[in-house]
């Protein structure tokens, strides 16, 4: 449940929002059978969620060992990529980015609950084009991260948050047309149920060998009816949509759901 993840709780905007938590809450867990899940969409359309660049293999493999001490159990590649070896334990998506010139580039990724992008389209971009459809991100904020990405200590494990709402409770949503196509149909009155937040928990943490970066991402959904069931949680969302940065909204496109969340919390 992502009801104990609610970054909506805490801002409404684009902000980088990183914070140092302790290298032994790495990984969250939370998620029974999560093999099948990902070995099921790994087979029924691999360039989708998986994919590496050529030199990616040293940092890949400098992972899975750090990953096999995080979990206190041995984990071997047996000739196959590394993380997505590694990705087969762990509930998150793995994305590794490595300094390439004078930028860091994602050089391996494995995306099994991706929001909105596959990893053929993504793999090898730098930082500011991974960031570029995110509504004033790179005037605001890519040279703040850049720097974070720098000067990140492999001793330091940073975590963030952040939200979006959608219609749709599948963790992997590599295309947002469909979910909003359908958003017209939805009934008014059934919408706390209809909608969801889907909250994605970000961590960043740098190898000691390598150099490279691996950035994790975690999603949690719940229907908007679990937060409208609780008074107190549903004024703080009210007012965090209400109140939502321009740019954060473009960015989320949460105008196309605004008739529907108001009569959710119409009162609050």
């Amino acid at each position: 449940m992502s009801l104990r993840h609610a970054p909506w709780e805490e801002a409404a905007e684009f902000r980088i929002g990183l914070r140092p938590i302790p290298i032994c809450d790495w990984f969250e867990g939370g998620e029974a059978d999560l093999a099948k899940r990902k070995t099921g969409l790994l087979a029924a359309d691999p360039s989708a969620v998986w994919s590496e660049t050529p030199g990616s293999r040293p940092a890949q493999a400098e992972f899975l060992a750090m990953l096999s001490g995080a979990l206190q159990r041995d984990i071997t590649s047996d000739g196959r990529p590394p993380l997505l070896v590694a990705a087969g334990e762990v509930a998150d998506d793995l994305c590794l980015m490595e300094k390439r010139g004078d930028a860091w580039r994602l050089t391996a990724l494995s995306l099994c609950a991706g929001s909105f992008f596959t990893a053929s389209e993504v793999i090898g971009r730098s930082l500011a084009e991974l960031h570029r459809p995110v509504t004033g991100f790179e005037a605001r904020l890519l040279t703040r991260v850049e720097r974070i990405f720098d000067n990140l200590r492999p001793d330091t494990l940073l975590e963030r948050r952040n939200w979006s709402l959608v219609s749709s409770p599948d963790l992997y949503a590599p295309d947002p047309g469909p979910m909003r196509a359908a958003i017209p149909d939805i009934d008014p009155d059934s919408a706390a149920n209809a909608l969801f937040a889907r909250v994605e928990r970000q961590t960043l943490r740098k190898l000691p060998q390598t150099g490279a970066v691996v950035f994790t991402i975690r999603v949690w959904i719940d229907p908007l009816s679990a937060i409208a069931a609780d008074p107190e949680r549903l004024a703080r969302f009210a007012r965090a949509w209400r109140t939502a940065h321009p740019d954060f909204r473009a960015y989320k496109q949460l105008n196309l759901y605004d008739a529907l969340v108001s009569r959710v919390i119409d009162g609050v």
